[in-house]
């Protein structure tokens, strides 16, 4: 009898340690290890991964996929070490011997990985989640996106200095370490970053620009920045769909005729400018002139050189009130805080990019790009849980919380995610901002540069 019962005692216990083990094998399951499974499949890891011929022909500790999701945990774990945000996520693996990997192998697996299939990744995601989150978000039956330039500094070392270079004041002043200039086309009211263009810095952001053509949205509105205006990269972000409109803002000093008044009081113009020689014979299908619609803010009196007096846009049909136009473009102030949002809260304001190397670099930007859009993403769907605009949600509230969770998951039955995901949104509901009051004044810049000359180490 005693027999019996110790053997279904024993019985019992071996079932019981087979489902745990069967849980523990599911834990190491690449497709379990993230809060983010259902927005960021395996699949698609695993087809930017084929896509760029980097997937693991071999099985190794740290294999391909799960690099990805490491350089993409990088960039929601600023303030941690890299060996750290391993272990957080849950990503590390042994061999049969139970030996874990050395740090070394780290960045031995980021160079085989290299940056394509972040890039690959990112353009996969942005065109699901965008479509998905900013179908519905309309300003006059078209969709409204920003450009919007930045800068990433990296480590001063020679090759890093070589490719990405300084930005020079004058010949003998240069920034103190090398700049990655980038330029993002984003949803002006989800946030989320469509498409970027990035590399080094004796590039400018117009060029940058000119490199996200391609990517305009037909039937939408895109809004520059002033120093975006350019006869080159306005016709031709039109030419690409036909219905791809732009705004930009015009300085006092813009020369322009003319050519038809559309309201009473002189504020709402056709206008026809000139194209620059320099500009056709860069792009010799551009025309000598081309025309526009000046909508023009109230003269207060109070303008000074420069001042930006109104906006030039390829809406010219009656349809869009001036008032409307001049009400949408203080929309594009918002664009700015994304960028903020990553280098501030993401990025915890560090100065300079974990990555020493040009490759490195690279991926690195990727992956911060990749972990913000997938914040935005959860942020856009609380917004509509709780009926109100993207940019209500704190973002840093958000971010806190998904960093919670991710730790949390990494631990938690694959089944429990759904829930967790559930209750997140319910707390970040508590963390929605005040609506924002218009600027009492007008918006001012501070900008100084260094007074000393700075020496450079590795360029002439």
């Amino acid at each position: 009898m005693v027999d019996n019962t110790l053997k279904h005692f024993c019985l019992r216990v071996f079932f019981m340690l087979s489902h745990w083990l069967i849980d523990v094998d599911d834990f190491a399951n690449p497709e379990s290890l993230s809060l983010f499974q259902k927005d960021l499949p395996l699949d698609w890891i695993n087809q930017a991964l084929s896509e760029t011929n980097k997937a693991s022909m071999r099985r190794r500790k740290l294999p391909a996929e799960l690099v990805v999701w490491l350089v993409v945990g990088i960039g929601l774990y600023r303030d941690r070490p890299i060996t750290d945000v391993l272990d957080k996520l849950d990503l590390k693996l042994s061999n049969s011997l139970g030996e874990s990997i050395a740090p070394s192998a780290i960045p031995q697996a980021r160079k085989r990985l290299t940056a394509k299939p972040l890039e690959s990744l990112f353009s996969i995601t942005a065109k699901h989640w965008t479509q998905s989150e900013d179908a519905g978000d309309k300003w006059n039956g078209l969709s409204l996106f920003s450009i919007d330039g930045t800068q990433f500094r990296t480590h001063d070392n020679p090759s890093l200095a070589e490719h990405y270079q300084y930005v020079y004041y004058r010949k003998d002043r240069h920034t103190e370490y090398p700049i990655v200039r980038m330029c993002a086309l984003t949803s002006l009211r989800s946030r989320l970053i469509h498409d970027v263009a990035f590399g080094e810095s004796s590039k400018g952001e117009i060029s940058y620009a000119k490199d996200l053509i391609s990517s305009a949205v037909p039937n939408s509105l895109t809004i520059f920045d002033r120093c975006y205006l350019s006869a080159e990269l306005m016709l031709n972000w039109q030419r690409e769909h036909g219905t791809s409109h732009w705004m930009t803002p015009i300085k006092s000093n813009v020369k322009y005729e003319t050519i038809e008044q559309l309201d009473d009081d002189g504020r709402d113009l056709i206008v026809e400018m000139k194209v620059s020689p320099q500009a056709r014979k860069q792009d010799p299908s551009l025309p000598e002139t081309w025309k526009a619609r000046l909508a023009l803010y109230p003269d207060d009196g109070e303008q000074q050189p420069n001042h930006i007096q109104g906006l030039l846009t390829s809406l010219t049909d009656r349809k869009y009130s001036l008032k409307s136009l001049l009400d949408v473009y203080f929309e594009r102030w918002e664009i700015e805080k994304s960028y903020g949002e990553i280098k501030h809260d993401m990025l915890e304001d560090e100065i300079l990019l974990r990555s020493q190397s040009v490759e490195g670099v690279k991926q690195e930007v990727w992956g911060i790009l990749i972990a913000y859009n997938l914040i935005r993403l959860e942020i856009s769907r609380i917004a509509k849980e709780a009926e109100v605009s993207p940019l209500r949600i704190s973002f840093t509230m958000a971010l806190r919380d998904i960093q919670d969770e991710l730790m949390w998951c990494a631990i938690a039955s694959p089944g429990s995610i759904p829930k967790k995901l559930r209750a997140m949104r319910e707390r970040v509901k508590r963390y929605i901002l005040p609506e924002k009051q218009k600027r009492p004044k007008g918006r001012t810049v501070r900008f100084s540069k260094t007074r000393y000359t700075v020496r450079s180490k590795h360029l002439k």
